[in-house]
């Protein structure tokens, strides 16, 4: 499945147009390699996704065209979860 789809059905990023933009700005990651929109994913792949001062890291459990609001939780698992430190001033 493409990687700007995958964000959609996920609920990670709530619209496919976003996602596709986030990905044109290097802002995403899969298995450490920067990723395109139309990246392949598949199940085991592990997702970097920088949110402005955020960076997560999630695994995917598993690949659906179509997922409701409760199966969305189940395609990833949350890795971890890091605070990027912004510039004091």
């Amino acid at each position: 499945m493409r990687l700007d789809k995958f964000l959609k059905v996920s609920r990670l990023i709530k619209r496919r147009t976003l996602a596709k933009e986030v990905c044109e700005q290097g802002r995403i990651r899969i298995n450490g390699r920067p990723s395109k929109a139309s990246s392949e994913v598949k199940a085991g792949d592990v997702l970097t996704i920088t949110f402005g001062t955020k960076i997560v890291e999630v695994k995917v459990n598993t690949v659906a065209e179509h997922a409701s609001k409760e199966q969305a939780a189940d395609l990833y698992t949350v890795v971890s979860e890091k605070r990027i430190e912004g510039d004091p001033k």
